[in-house]
């Protein structure tokens, strides 16, 4: 494990969309991101990290390194995790920025399923 932290990725996911289709584009990719198990649980692994993590991640998931290599280019794509090459390879840790937007979302999400425009509280 590396203690130094990852730079912010040129392509990770904008945390500002300008629309709403914007911002729903940027949340059903987040959504995507943490669609699979091996992928919350790789998102996990980094949170208990101090720092970034360099060595083997597929020990921990316990799943082939092809898998979980495909599992990060998805979680760094949609901006969920950082990537910095530390020699012959890449340290990963997780994007505190996306997982905070992506909460505030779903939070408002909640708020507009909870309500309607009088006010009232919706039931199902």
């Amino acid at each position: 494990m590396n203690e130094t932290r990852c730079s912010p990725s040129a392509h990770a996911a904008p945390l500002e969309p300008r629309s709403d289709e914007e911002r729903r584009e940027q949340l059903a990719a987040w959504a995507k991101a943490f669609g699979h198990p091996s992928r919350v649980q790789i998102v996990e692994i980094l949170l208990a990290q101090e720092g970034c993590m360099c060595g083997d991640i597929a020990d921990q998931v316990g799943s082939a390194q092809s898998t979980v290599s495909q599992h990060l280019k998805i979680l760094k794509e949609a901006g969920v995790i950082q990537g910095t090459i530390d020699g012959p390879r890449v340290c990963y840790c997780v994007n505190p920025r996306v997982l905070n937007a992506m909460a505030e979302q779903l939070t408002g999400l909640s708020r507009l399923g909870r309500s309607t425009a009088s006010g009232a509280t919706r039931h199902c």
